[in-house]
C-alpha cells in the first residue's frame, strides 16, 4: 500500500522559509496535526522551524511520533565564486542524526522568494550542473540521497531546464507535481519518460489557468498561492492518480509529500490547513483501494 508512504510538509500549513509569506504557526499545532492525519513521517520545514541541533531536532518528531523524511535545502549553484558544500555539509548533520534520506535540493536564484530570477549562461550552467553532482556524491557519502527539485523561481523551473539536469548531471529528482505544472511541464509525462530518475516525490494538485498566468507574467507565484492556486489532490488539474499509477507500476518506493503550498494570512480560526491536507490524505487513499 503506498498509503504507508504519505508524508507531511509544513508549507501545507503556511510555514516557509520566504520572509514576509504570512502568519506562521508553532511547530506543536502543525506536528500534532499530522499525526491527527495519520501521518507518521515529515520533512524538516524551514530553518527555525525545527531546533538547529541535529539531536533536539529529532527529540521534538519523535515527541510528536514523526520520523524524519528529510528537507528542503535552496542552495546557490550556479556561481563559481560560491562553494555550496559548506552550507549542506551542515544541514547534512540533521539528516544523519535524524535518519532522514532524502535531500531535497533547489538551485537558488540567490534571492528572497520565488517571483523573480536571473538568466544563467552556458558557464553558469556548467558551474551549476557540476556543483549538483558534487552534492549528490557528499551526500551519497553521508548515506543520503540528494534530489533536484525543479522549483519556481530557482534556477531549474521550465521543460528545457528540467531536460538539461536530465542530460547534464546523474542527479536524481524530486517529482513535484505542482511546481512542474507551473514551470511548464506535464508531470505525468515525466514520471513515464524517466521514471528511475525520480527517487522522491512532492504531491500538489494545480489550478491550470492560475498556473498559466504565472507563467504569462500576469500574476506573481506568491500572489498565486495567496489566490489559491494549489488545490487539494483530486481538485486541480494535476492527474495525481495516474502519476502514482506510473510511479508505482516503475517500482518506486519512496515517499509521496504532501506539499500544497499556502499563505495564511492571519491564525486560522477554524482548522485552517488541517481541511485541505485531510482532503489529500483522504484522496490518496481513496485511489489505494
Amino acid at each position: 500500500m503506498f498509503t504507508d508512504r504519505i508524508a507531511g510538509a509544513p508549507i501545507s500549513w503556511g510555514v516557509c522559509e520566504v520572509p514576509g509569506w504570512g502568519h506562521q504557526l508553532a511547530p506543536e499545532l502543525v506536528l500534532t496535526q499530522m499525526r491527527e492525519l495519520g501521518l507518521t513521517a515529515t520533512e524538516f520545514g524551514p530553518e527555525g522551524f525545527l531546533p538547529a541541533e541535529p539531536q533536539a531536532r529529532t527529540g521534538v518528531l519523535r515527541a510528536h511520533g514523526l520520523s524524519a523524511v528529510g528537507g528542503f535545502v535552496p542552495a546557490l549553484l550556479h556561481d563559481a565564486d560560491h562553494d555550496p558544500l559548506p552550507a549542506v555539509e551542515r544541514e547534512l548533520d540533521a539528516f544523519t542524526a535524524a535518519g532522514a534520506a532524502t535531500l531535497v535540493l533547489a538551485a537558488s536564484s540567490g534571492a528572497d522568494g520565488y517571483d523573480a530570477r536571473p538568466d544563467l549562461d552556458d558557464a553558469a550552467w556548467r558551474t551549476l550542473l557540476g556543483n549538483l553532482d558534487r552534492v549528490a556524491e557528499l551526500a551519497r557519502r553521508r548515506g543520503v540521497t540528494a534530489v533536484l527539485h525543479p522549483h519556481v523561481g530557482t534556477m531549474v523551473e521550465t521543460g528545457a531546464e528540467v531536460e538539461r539536469v536530465l542530460v547534464g548531471s546523474a542527479v536524481p529528482l524530486c517529482l513535484d507535481t505542482g511546481h512542474l505544472l507551473i514551470g511548464g511541464s506535464d508531470p505525468l509525462a515525466l514520471a513515464k519518460a524517466v521514471p528511475d530518475r525520480i527517487a522522491h516525490t512532492h504531491l500538489k494538485d494545480v489550478d491550470a489557468a492560475t498556473a498559466a498566468r504565472v507563467r504569462a507574467g500576469e500574476i506573481t507565484y506568491t500572489d498565486a498561492v495567496r489566490e489559491g492556486m494549489y488545490r487539494p489532490l483530486g481538485r486541480g488539474d494535476v492527474d495525481i492518480a495516474g502519476i502514482v499509477g506510473v510511479l508505482e507500476a516503475h517500482g518506486y518506493r519512496g515517499w509521496y509529500v504532501l506539499e500544497q503550498d499556502t499563505i495564511l494570512t492571519a491564525a486560522p480560526t477554524g482548522e485552517g490547513p488541517l481541511a485541505d491536507v485531510r482532503a489529500s490524505v483522504e484522496f490518496l487513499r481513496g485511489i489505494d483501494r
